[in-house]
């Protein structure tokens, strides 16, 4: 055989597609959701496996078309629409600047959330039924022959799916209905394992254990009103009166939880959580070459990166104007993505950007400081280029996301509705200055990485296990088929009591 057509033989045979490829079914969460979940989808296809996902004909972030997947685009509303979010989420900014002076800022703050989370659920759960319904649709589905469903349980439409076509269930998940998914699945004492939201670490005082518990009621009285409502009819209509929706959920076979333990508390875990905090993240790519000349510009001061997400691309005016000034203050450069109009105070040293390459300008090593919204992505970013940071809260998980940060000291974190040109110059200083925020960050940066396996490595050997052995029953408990009573063995508790006080009598 000639060379010419040697060499043309190991072309295609190493551009043949895996063998031992799977056909996976992905029902995905719009919006920021889907960046994180886009990494797998991308990292299965490099490894030959047919990927799938569904998608509404009003999709926000996930497009029809792509090279990593093919797309079923179903003729229905997804209710998680860019139009509704971003004046949502400028409403939700507005009324946390009135905290400080009106308490009836938070009730609104809480109405605001109830509501959009009732519209959401509602969605979900509508567009399921259509989806039930539509017998073509769920005979393309059976004749497909998926291996797999991997879904994000932030919303329960893939979990339905998955149990509705009878097929093994993993889960892309940091949030499961109203709550953080270790809640959902794993054992959580409220002792030293501090609720979502209520700022509290994994050592409290008594009356901050007291907080716990309330925070913890406030949950499931938001589950019960916000989920059940819309989940419990659907389920006992499609599954039995006997399931609890929740149990749907349990059910799964495993739980790729977005988070490790440089970010969490020290918690009990379960056999079919798998950790890849960080899963996204990569080494740094060289900045295009205008960026790289405006970085190279700040010589040993260094830059400043901030971005507040996608959501909340610009704000308010007067906030705007006192960010740029103090910035303008600074020696450092800045580079910000800003949208709006741009500040009057604006300095000399800041560039205004559309969008910013966020990764690769974390992983150089002349930035600084992080200026951020709190969001999980970008904060896993930081964690892993250990790069500190000043934190700006909106919305959702952000304000319990940045205290975790600053409860490690490699945070400061601002009220959005107290700051000022002075307090956030204050912040920054603090954190560019204080050796102690860069120093807890590298540290805990090393610890991230310092893995036998790369996150991305471990998510995929789970979702192929799950694909070779048809699930992961073995790794699940039963526990969640247990009543309250059996799951905490008060009716073992009674029946020695019982016993004791019938012998004591008898005595």
């Amino acid at each position: 055989m000639s060379l010419l057509r040697l060499v043309t033989l190991t072309v295609l045979l190493c551009s043949l597609p895996n063998a031992d490829g799977g056909k996976v079914l992905v029902f995905p969460v719009d919006g920021s959701h889907w960046v994180n979940m886009k990494v797998l989808i991308e990292e299965l296809h490099s490894r030959g496996h047919d990927i799938t996902v569904i998608r509404p004909k009003t999709s926000w972030y996930i497009k029809a078309e792509s090279h990593h997947y093919q797309s079923i685009t179903l003729n229905i509303a997804a209710g998680f629409e860019e139009n509704d979010f971003n004046p949502f989420a400028t409403t939700v900014l507005q009324l946390r600047r009135e905290f400080h002076t009106s308490g009836l800022a938070y009730i609104k703050v809480g109405e605001e959330f109830v509501t959009k989370m009732h519209q959401l659920h509602k969605a979900v759960v509508e567009k399921m039924e259509d989806i039930f319904e539509d017998a073509k649709l769920m005979q393309s589905f059976q004749e497909a022959k998926y291996d797999v469903v991997l879904t994000d349980p932030c919303f329960g439409g893939g979990v339905l799916l998955a149990h509705r076509l009878g097929l093994p269930l993993v889960f892309n998940v940091r949030w499961a209905i109203l709550e953080e998914g270790h809640y959902t699945v794993a054992p959580s004492p409220l002792s030293y394992v501090p609720v979502p939201g209520s700022e509290l670490t994994d050592k409290m005082t008594f009356m901050q254990r007291v907080k716990n518990v309330f925070f913890c009621l406030m949950v499931h009285n938001n589950k019960a009103i916000l989920a059940a409502p819309h989940y419990t009819p659907f389920v006992h209509r499609y599954f039995g009166p006997d399931v609890h929706y929740l149990e749907l959920f349990q059910a799964a076979d495993i739980w790729l939880m977005r988070s490790d333990f440089t970010f969490e508390f020290p918690r009990p875990t379960m056999p079919n959580i798998v950790y890849m905090g960080g899963f996204q993240c990569k080494p740094s790519k060289p900045l295009p070459q205008d960026l790289k000349d405006f970085v190279q510009s700040s010589g040993e001061h260094g830059v400043i990166i901030m971005t507040l997400g996608t959501m909340v691309g610009n704000l308010p005016e007067d906030i705007a104007e006192d960010i740029a000034a103090a910035f303008a203050k600074l020696p450092q450069k800045v580079i910000w993505r800003h949208t709006g109009k741009r500040p009057s105070t604006l300095g000399n040293n800041t560039l205004l950007l559309d969008w910013l390459p966020q990764n690769d300008l974390l992983g150089h090593p002349k930035t600084r400081v992080f200026v951020a919204h709190g969001g999980t992505n970008g904060l896993q970013e930081a964690i892993y280029h250990g790069v500190p940071i000043v934190g700006l809260p909106l919305m959702f998980d952000q304000d319990d996301n940045l205290f975790r940060m600053k409860a490690r000291g490699v945070a400061k974190v601002l009220d959005i509705g107290t700051v000022n040109r002075d307090n956030f110059l204050e912040a920054v200083k603090a954190v560019l200055y204080e050796p102690s925020y860069r120093e807890n960050m590298q540290m805990l940066s090393r610890l991230h990485r310092d893995q036998p396996m790369k996150p991305l490595d471990r998510a995929m050997f789970w979702i192929e296990f799950v694909m070779r052995h048809k699930g992961a029953a073995h790794l699940r408990t039963d526990s969640y088929r247990m009543s309250w009573i059996q799951y905490h063995s008060i009716d073992v508790v009674a029946f020695l009591l019982a016993f004791v006080m019938l012998v004591s009598l008898i005595f």
